[in-house]
């Protein structure tokens, strides 16, 4: 299983973190802060699995992003490397050629879309089809949620 998910910059910026496990937020901020640090020192030609505590990392850079997943000693790392890959295919698609703006202006799409993949650090949906059809639907129910010209009618446009 899953423990959790960050994104982040190759200035070290966190862009998403998503957590499948209970931790306190001082924890979170020192796991974050030291996966972070390892991972921006290694080398581009370094494995993308390491041992961490009682953990296994695995992380793959994508243009300026870093894609990070801590999972049991028991999960299969390629698997979970096919799941960020798939996550990053999701988000090319929904993005049209995913980048770092994408994710800081767009965050809540980006959360959604990892909802619609992984749940409680499981995989939900395989298909990319079923995932971007549910993100399509979201997209027309938030639609027909904010009316047109609310902000005009209420003198706020």
């Amino acid at each position: 299983m899953m423990q959790f998910m960050l994104l982040f910059s190759r200035q070290g910026k966190l862009r998403l973190q998503k957590w499948y496990v209970a931790q306190p937020d001082k924890a979170r901020k020192k796991i974050t802060r030291d996966l972070v640090t390892t991972i921006l020192a290694r080398k581009p030609k370094m494995c993308s699995f390491l041992e961490w505590r009682d953990l296994k990392i695995v992380y793959k850079r994508y243009a300026s992003l870093y894609f990070c997943c801590a999972i049991e000693q028991q999960d299969n790392e390629l698997l979970c490397l096919e799941i960020i890959h798939r996550y990053v295919e999701l988000l090319d698609k929904y993005f049209g050629s995913v980048c770092e703006l994408d994710i800081i202006f767009n965050f809540e799409k980006a959360y959604f879309i990892l909802d619609e993949l992984l749940i409680g650090g499981e995989v939900q949906e395989t298909s990319k089809k079923n995932v971007l059809k549910a993100i399509a639907a979201q997209d027309l129910l938030q639609e027909d949620e904010t009316p047109q010209g609310f902000f005009e009618d209420h003198g706020l446009g």
